[in-house]
């Protein structure tokens, strides 16, 4: 399944257009996230990229050494982003669609390439 950007994890925007005072920044973090489905942690990072957009919330891109990704599985969900590429679903037993990742991010992005993102991500402090 392909969805149209508008949907999901990819920018806002028209045509490919980017929209006036539309910004994307990453950085890497510091930050302790982890990721928890019914009781089960899926992911758990202390270096996850900080991917900042305009008009959305800050989204954690964790690197794979630090994703269970044995329990995902993909899933033919696809999207397009016209600033950040095509991203790739992975789904969960009871949650479809949970987790996304760009292979082949557009060069302004490129340090996201093969990090995991998950639409819940638990910022862990203390």
């Amino acid at each position: 399944m392909t969805t149209p950007h508008g949907k999901g994890p990819q920018g806002q925007g028209s045509q490919g257009r980017r929209p006036q005072g539309h910004r994307i920044t990453v950085e890497q973090g510091t930050t302790h996230v982890r990721v928890v489905r019914d009781g089960q942690t899926l992911a758990e990072s202390r270096r996850p990229l900080l991917l900042h957009e305009t008009g959305l919330p800050v989204r954690y891109y964790l690197p794979p050494d630090d994703v269970r990704t044995e329990l995902l599985t993909p899933s033919d969900t696809s999207t397009h982003c016209p600033f950040k590429g095509d991203a790739s679903y992975w789904s969960v037993p009871g949650a479809a669609d949970l987790v996304w990742a760009y292979q082949d991010p557009k060069p302004e992005v490129a340090q996201i390439k093969g990090h995991l993102c998950f639409y819940e991500t638990e910022v862990v402090t203390g």
